[in-house]
This record gives C-alpha cells, structure tokens and sequence, in this order.
C-alpha cells in the first residue's frame, strides 16, 4: 500500500497529521484505503477565486464515496473526520481527496455540482464515539440478519451492514438472483435492530468489491482495489487470446468472468488483423489442408493435412498469405513440409536453484549428499583398513607361536565351560518371585 500504515478499507481509522502517526505521506496517500486516488494535483497551487465552493471527496466503509460542499470553508485535509449532510440525521465519514483533483473525479463520474450535500463540521468526541460504537455492532447484526433471513425462507444473502454515523439508520447490502419481496424482512429487522432499515440490491461484482480478497495472480482484487467501472466480460475475450474455455480458470471470485480478461482484447485484435481467418483451408499438392491453431506471438499458423491430422506444421503467415494467393488464381500450393521454416536450435538452460520446479520447496525423504559421501567414505576406509589388520596380526601370531604347542585348544577341548559365569535368566526368576493376583479378594 501507498504509506503502509495498515489499516486498507478501515474507515475508522485515520492518518491524522504527520506528527501524530509519522505517515510522511499522509497529505497524498489517503491511507490506503479502498479505491484510493493518488493526489498528483497535491502540489498545484489552484487558480481558483476566492468565493468559488469547495468540494471535497469523502469515504465511508469499504468502498463507499462521495462529494460534499465545504460551504463552511473548513481546514480540511486527506484524513479529517467529518460530519456530513444525510437523510436523516448525519453522517461520519473521512476526507479522501481535497483540491483541483475532486473537480475532475466528479466530471468523470458524472456527478453533478447540485447533488452534493453539505458538510457541517469537522467530527467532535461526542460524534466519533457513537460513530464507533455503531460500527462495532456491524457484525453481529449481519449474523442475525442472516438467521431471519434464511429463517423467512428468502433467497437472498446479506452481504454485508453498514450504519449511519449517528446510528439512525442501517443500510444492508444483498445479491440476489431473482426479485425478492422483503416487505416482511423489514418489519422482521425493524422490530429486532430498533432503528430505520434501508435494503440495497448489490451485484455479483459489487459484492466482491466490498469484501475484497486476493485474486490468482496473487494481487488485490481490481475491483477492490483500482477498478470501478465494470464492463461485460464473455468468452468471446478469451477465445481471441487462444485460451482454453475452462469455467474454473476463467472465473473470478465474484463467480463471474475476470475482468482482467479485457484488458489486453484490444492488443489481441490489433495482433489477429495481419492473420488470415482460422478457417483457411489450403489446397496443396498432397491434398486439402485446415488450420489447427493460431500463434500470435510466434506469428505463425499451424496447418494439417485432413487425411493425417495428427502431424501439424507451422508455417509463418506471410507463406501462408502467399500460398492464399496462389489457390485464388487456380494454383496448388506447395507440401506443407516445404514451407515449415527451419527454426535456429536453442541452447537449453540449467535451471541450478531450480526457480521454475513446483516441488522445490517439498521436504524430500533421502539424506543428503553430505552425509552419503561421507559414509561412503568411512566405508571404503574400513575396507582397506580390515584386511591389512588382519595379515598383519596373523602373521606376528604365527612367529609367536613357531615350536610351542597349541595349549589353548587342549584346554578349550578340556574345559569348555571353565572361567565363564553362566547367564541368569531374569524373566523366569521374576516369574517365580512375583506372587500370584488373588482374584477372591
């Protein structure tokens, strides 16, 4: 994130000044929060007069915005807590954006000058407590929101429960398939939360903007983090960037195609305009020939013959445009082996810290080649060292015992059993001495 300060999508959570938290870019940052705007205007001294309004951008949770009048001509900066202009009652939310920059974000979400609410003042104790004790109640209300619901038998599901700053309203967000009647789940929630209730119908892609999550690419959500208008995605997007039509690959965490799908379409198509279309058929010499698949890196269009599919043959499109022109004017192309190109043999690369193996990181039951090379090593040290030993030793034995008789085996032939104590057997010693278990007792 921009100043690192941790606390992504907290509205409850504020930079402050720059003495206060040590967030050296608190003025342009805007805490990281969800859809956050850089402030590249930060340092413009704006041209405007002195009676024109001011319009500053304002956060609430998660990625809920919107622009408000500083009719009051507040000092407001990127991170002040304000009470705003609602109906009913007030609002508390945080400064996001301030300056030249808020003009332009309005123009480009076509929001309109007179539809901006006012701004009253800039939060006091006694607004920031009741602001944060309703946001501590958020989630258990969503909790027993989802048992009357589901206790209702409505098919809906409560994505997520937002408060008012003043706790006079609550607004739950849910996705549904189809219309729902919730004239009964009001009632149901009005009498059991105790305040006004307002339901907002939320898409699939909404939803996961709001709750946000980390996508397959290991980055942020777009659409939590960046993304904000929300363009259809089909498969035809995929189909142009010769991807397989897997449903599990293709789809996002909102259950829906990913949007990152549109963002290189356009260089695809710019790519496939030099291609001829992939049901070229060629008429070579050897017989009919189709197009299998298309290279847009590579450049190239792999044919087959239609009596053997199996065997395909990549062939550059500018051949492949040639022999078009060819059958056009009632000419046989050339064998498909005559205008494969011939490629330039690479030189196959070592993966040594193996960057590119999915089982690096896997703990491998076999020793390593430390300790097998040193046993190995102590192995063949006492190979050679055993046999040495051993003509050595008998060697001196027989000068020794040249002339003299062999006195040992007389005497191990004699007495076999003299000078060695005989083993005791402990287990049936213990057997005998250990006293029988008296079941009577």
């Amino acid at each position: 994130m921009s100043c690192g300060c941790k606390t992504s999508g907290d509205s409850g959570h504020s930079c402050g000044t720059k003495a206060a938290t040590g967030c050296e870019n608190v003025d342009t940052c805007g805490n990281s929060y969800k859809l956050s705007v850089f402030d590249w205007l930060s340092n413009v001294n704006s041209p405007r007069q002195k009676n024109e309004e001011q319009y500053v951008e304002v956060r609430f949770k998660n990625d809920r915005k919107c622009f408000y009048r500083n009719t009051h001509r507040l000092p407001l900066h990127i991170g002040s807590i304000v009470t705003v202009e609602s109906s009913p009652g007030h609002d508390v939310g945080i400064v996001s954006l301030t300056g030249e920059l808020v003009k332009i974000q309005m123009k480009k979400k076509k929001f309109s000058e007179d539809q901006a609410l006012k701004i009253y003042r800039v939060s006091n104790q006694k607004d920031v407590e009741v602001w944060q004790e309703a946001r501590k109640k958020e989630d258990g209300i969503k909790t027993q929101a989802k048992i009357i619901a589901s206790r209702i038998g409505l098919e809906m599901k409560i994505t997520d429960v937002e408060f008012q700053g003043d706790g006079a309203k609550a607004t739950f967000y849910y996705t549904a398939d189809n219309r729902v009647d919730f004239r009964q789940l009001i009632k149901e929630y009005a009498a059991a939360f105790r305040t006004k209730i307002d339901m907002k119908q939320i898409g699939f892609r909404q939803e996961a903007a709001k709750i946000g999550g980390i996508g397959s690419c290991g980055r942020e959500l777009c659409c939590s983090s960046w993304l904000t208008d929300f363009r259809s995605v089909n498969t035809n997007a995929a189909r142009y960037q010769q991807l397989s039509i897997n449903p599990q690959k293709l789809a996002g965490q909102c259950g829906k195609l990913k949007c990152c799908l549109n963002y290189e379409l356009d260089s695809y198509l710019d790519a496939l305009s030099d291609f001829p279309s992939s049901n070229t058929t060629l008429d070579t010499e050897k017989g009919r020939a189709f197009c299998i698949k298309i290279d847009v890196f590579k450049r190239k269009m792999w044919f087959a013959y239609a009596d053997s599919p199996v065997a395909w043959y990549g062939i550059e499109i500018n051949k492949v445009k040639e022999q078009i022109r060819k059958n056009k004017n009632g000419q046989k192309s050339a064998l498909l082996e005559d205008l494969v190109s011939e490629e330039i043999a690479t030189v196959k690369t070592v993966d040594l810290i193996q960057e590119n193996n999915p089982d690096r990181f896997d703990k491998k039951n076999r020793p390593s080649n430390k300790n097998r090379s040193q046993k190995d090593r102590r192995n063949n040290d006492n190979q050679n060292r055993k046999p040495l030993n051993k003509n050595h030793n008998q060697g001196q034995n027989q000068n020794q015992n040249q002339g003299k008789p062999n006195r040992n085996v007389e005497a191990k032939d004699s007495k076999p059993n003299e000078g060695k104590k005989p083993k005791k057997n402990f287990k049936k010693n213990y057997k005998k001495n250990t006293p029988k278990p008296n079941n009577n007792e």
